[in-house]
């Protein structure tokens, strides 16, 4: 038994730390075509949309910890909306990084996930991915929140363990991109419900009340952090 085990975790170390062979570029450019079939269309992105909360609820959750603050509980809602408890001081530099890491985060997971395959490094980022959905797991305080996540975390571990690399690097690149596009909208959205007098209570008047900063400016800093990790993150996966 203990002979098998230390056959059993250098092998699974290099497993996750080796490389993988990059797919051709038709792989890199059809799954950039599905992550803009599940973000375009409006029906489908009212399904979709809720991959971009998970990460939109977890960044507010991370750096609620990183911060020194409470993280009571995770909330994730059929109607895409998301809420993310913490305690603490209600103001301060830990609430202002709070409050303003749920637009950012999906765009920067996907900068992050992009960089994972430009280094061709396709098991690190499927694991990376269910660690931190497990992680997520644990704050989530409610049944669909729970459905979601662990239907989420399944699929990356499904897929990690059971696909040919093949498959792996098409799935991984697909997650990418649609992280990638699928920060981008949200913050169009709220723009726009905005300006229809809606969205009193929206992350960027929340951080408008914590800084004396305008809201807008707020919204100009989600739409600058996704458009750029877009751009730069498309260039790593189309040159990877």
């Amino acid at each position: 038994m203990d002979s098998l085990a230390a056959t059993a975790l250098p092998d699974l170390w290099d497993r996750l730390t080796g490389t993988q062979p990059a797919p051709g570029l038709w792989v890199v450019v059809a799954t950039l075509a599905a992550a803009l079939a599940v973000v375009v269309p409006h029906p489908v992105w009212r399904m979709s949309r809720n991959a971009i909360t998970i990460a939109h609820e977890g960044g507010h959750g991370l750096l609620a910890l990183l911060t020194g603050r409470q993280l009571t509980g995770i909330r994730l809602h059929s109607d895409t909306s998301g809420l993310t408890v913490s305690r603490g001081k209600p103001y301060g530099a830990g609430m202002i990084l709070t409050a303003a890491a749920g637009y950012p985060a999906p765009s920067l997971l996907g900068l992050g996930g992009a960089a994972l395959l430009a280094a061709d490094r396709v098991t690190l980022l499927l694991w990376v991915a269910t660690a931190l959905l497990l992680a997520m797991l644990v704050m989530i305080r409610n049944a669909y929140g729970v459905l979601t996540v662990v239907l989420a975390g399944g699929t990356f571990l499904l897929v990690s363990w059971l696909a040919q690399p093949q498959v792996q690097a098409a799935f991984g690149y697909a997650v990418v991109w649609f992280l990638l596009l699928g920060g981008v909208r949200p913050a169009f959205e709220l723009q726009a419900r905005r300006s229809r007098g809606g969205a009193g209570d929206s992350d960027a008047d929340q951080l408008s009340r914590l800084t004396h900063v305008p809201a807008g400016l707020w919204l100009l800093l989600f739409h600058a952090v996704s458009l750029c990790s877009l751009i730069g993150g498309g260039r790593w996966l189309l040159e990877g």
